[in-house]
């Protein structure tokens, strides 16, 4: 596109700041680039929006906070020979575009609509030559999504406020995500640990040893307490370990396919212990440019949101040529992979991967951050993996006689590496085995006995809950993290050891909503829904028939449960208080409004009286001797300062330990598990 006669430029409206840099820096003089931030308008605020006994229609308000960005927009878009439209290649992104033609008072009739799934030139060049109509199925599914979650959020979540406590909220995804959870820790509670035994010979054969594992006779015999263990090995006093049979045999491991928003999600989760949203926001970056030495402003992935698998026949000639130039041609497969996508993928995008494959981790590692740098490597290892040949593995399953009784054992070992030189698997410790046959004996060495216990189910960690809700058609790639953070904000589960624990907050919210409302907050009517939304996305439904049909159900089932709870009031115990009200002598509670938790007094309304939460640490200010209490600032940082403020300044980052420097006698401070002195940067024990 080149500069019009009259002087003014075309326009490209993206999402973000970041991507339009990167885009500008690919477009140059010819095009303006600018940033929406996001969405522009949005449902009111302060009101439904939605007319539910009419049309559906629906009231949309420029967002307040946007009024500057869309000022800024109108005055660049009215002086351009052409504007495009470039938000994200997804139903969100097409909402944006689609209200930022409303705005803009633009001909829908016109192609202006721009979608590219990586921040390429080629690809940008590609989506600007080629530009559509906004898609109105796409926009009406959005829409679909946003009426029906504001529906339930608007209408549920002041039901909660009124039977449990205030600053509630109810989604009509995240309850489902938190019923998962609670119906996790009910099975944990009521599960009964059952005993079992297992007897373990460590073997030795021409100097090496191994290990093999009791199974039984002919068939298999569960060893249920240690009387019989013992019996057993009563029975094996004196015998002979004769192997009876081998059996050597192949095994062939085929790489993972390529991310999808779930699977990245999970990975790094597990191996870097990441929240999704942390993820999310690290691929973003990587998505839309960074400033890459040698290269300049460059997006190193594709499109980050997507459940599709499918990868171009560029990208993968690419990736080839790569493999063949770095290993050679034994680690490409015979005839090139194709991996399924599921079926109810919206394959509307590329699988996650590098946009230059060729561009490996260590070429651009000091362009990046630490966290930057371990999911491009993530992503870009696993892409270039999954389109190498097999990892072939040599198997052994061995089984020894020793009197009556069957012992088993089983290893292997790699015969050809293939995908694993670059993308290893996590296995266990191998049971390396010597090379046995037929008819030989073995020594034993020891015969270990140990006790073990069934386990409950586990309870779920990021990766496993994302799992689940993808495996069950709960949300979309784009909404695994908001559903996280939005029931860990509310206070609905907590972490330990990385794993979600329902509160009791959490327990009485999901007990209401699953008695009143289990017919549609429930996994499969979730299900349900979004295949729904993906049939409007298809043009096979109308959105507002769905709207209708679900809201009618919905205003039955809530008119219900109001009525059957009328005067009911919940109360939370971990809420109580042990403090005297010093204005009527009721017992205080803890509260929660919009400005965070604070302890009231239970007579509320006829007692107003209220104290701050003080979360004291139990340790002295070294500067006056009052007490130390951890307290937050206005951007929500935690920090530590004195209970005398202001006629005390001391503040801290780190908490103070209340000890003192053996070396200088200041103060000592407490960060990563370490105890240091501030003043001279010693660490002590």
């Amino acid at each position: 596109m080149k500069k019009t006669n009259n002087g003014s430029y075309n326009l490209l409206i993206v999402e973000s700041p970041a991507k339009a840099k990167t885009i500008k820096n690919y477009l140059g003089s010819e095009f303006d680039v600018i940033a929406s931030m996001g969405h522009v308008r949005d449902l009111p605020k302060n009101s439904l929006g939605v007319d539910l006994f009419g049309n559906f229609n629906i009231k949309y308000e420029n967002l307040r906070n946007k009024s500057k960005t869309i000022k800024e927009i109108k005055n660049k878009a009215s002086k351009s020979s052409k504007i495009f439209l470039a938000t994200d290649p997804d139903r969100e992104g097409e909402a944006i575009s689609w209200h930022l033609a409303q705005i803009l008072n633009l001909d829908f009739n016109l192609e202006n609509r721009v979608t590219f799934n990586e921040i390429t030139k080629s690809a940008i060049n590609n989506g600007i030559n080629n530009p559509r109509r906004i898609n109105n199925m796409l926009v009406d599914s959005q829409q679909a999504r946003r009426v029906l979650d504001r529906i339930v959020g608007y209408k549920l979540s002041p039901f909660l406020c009124q039977k449990i406590q205030r600053g509630l909220s109810a989604g009509r995804v995240q309850s489902v995500a938190l019923q998962i959870l609670v119906e996790r820790e009910n099975e944990i509670k009521k599960f009964i640990p059952k005993e079992y035994w297992n007897i373990t010979a460590i073997l030795e054969y021409e100097n090496q040893k191994f290990k093999s594992i009791f199974y039984g006779k002919e068939k298999k015999i569960n060893l249920e307490n240690e009387q019989q263990t013992q019996e057993i090995i009563k029975n094996l006093d004196c015998a002979k370990y004769i192997v009876s049979e081998v059996k050597n045999g192949k095994k062939r491991k085929k790489p993972y396919p390529p991310f999808i928003t779930s699977t990245l999600q999970q990975d790094a989760a597990i191996k870097f212990g990441f929240s999704s949203k942390k993820t999310m926001k690290i691929a973003q970056e990587l998505y839309e440019g960074l400033n890459i030495e040698k290269f300049g402003f460059i997006g190193l992935i594709t499109y980050m949101r997507t459940d599709s698998t499918r990868i171009s026949d560029e990208a993968r000639k690419i990736s080839e040529d790569f493999i063949l130039n770095k290993w050679g041609k034994n680690y490409l497969p015979s005839k090139r992979r194709l991996f399924k996508t599921k079926s109810n993928s919206q394959d509307a995008h590329e699988a996650i991967r590098p946009t230059m494959p060729n561009l490996t981790p260590d070429e651009i590692r000091s362009s990046l951050s630490n966290d930057q740098f371990k999911i491009y490597k993530l992503i870009w290892s696993r892409f270039i993996a999954s389109q190498m040949s097999d990892c072939i593995q040599n198997t052994v399953n061995i089984k020894i006689l020793a009197n009556e009784y069957v012992f088993k054992s089983s290893g292997y070992s790699v015969d050809f590496d293939g995908f694993t030189i670059l993308y290893p698997e996590n296995n266990n410790e191998e049971n390396i085995l010597p090379n046995l046959i037929v008819g030989n004996i073995c020594n034993l060495i020891k015969l270990e006995p140990s006790q073990h216990f069934t386990e409950p189910p586990p309870r779920f960690n990021e990766a496993s809950l994302i799992k689940t809700l993808e495996g069950n058609g709960v949300g979309r790639p784009s909404t695994y993290s908001s559903i996280i953070s939005t029931i860990c904000s509310r206070e609905y589960v907590s972490k330990e050891s990385k794993n979600f624990v329902p509160t009791e907050l959490g327990i009485k919210v999901n007990d209401l909503i699953s008695k009143f409302f289990s017919s549609i907050i429930n996994v499969k009517f979730t299900s349900d829904m979004e295949l729904n939304l993906d049939k409007i996305e298809k043009g096979e439904i109308n959105w507002k028939d769905i709207l209708s049909n679900f809201y009618s159900k919905f205003e039955e089932i809530l008119k219900n449960a109001k009525s059957e709870t009328k005067g009911l009031k919940i109360d939370i115990e971990s809420n109580k208080t042990d403090i005297i009200c010093d204005k009527c002598g009721k017992l205080m509670v803890i509260k929660k409004s919009k400005f965070g938790k604070f302890i009231g007094c239970s007579g509320y309304p006829k007692c107003r009286n209220i104290k701050k939460i003080v979360d004291n640490i139990g340790v002295k200010c070294y500067k006056c001797g009052g007490d130390v209490i951890k307290r937050k600032s206005k951007f929500g940082n935690s920090f530590y300062g004195c209970s005398n403020f202001p006629n005390c300044d001391f503040t801290s980052r780190e908490p103070p330990t209340g000890k003192f420097c053996s070396f200088c006698n200041s103060p000592l401070f407490l960060k990563k598990n370490k105890i240091f002195c501030k003043n001279c940067n010693k660490e002590e024990k």
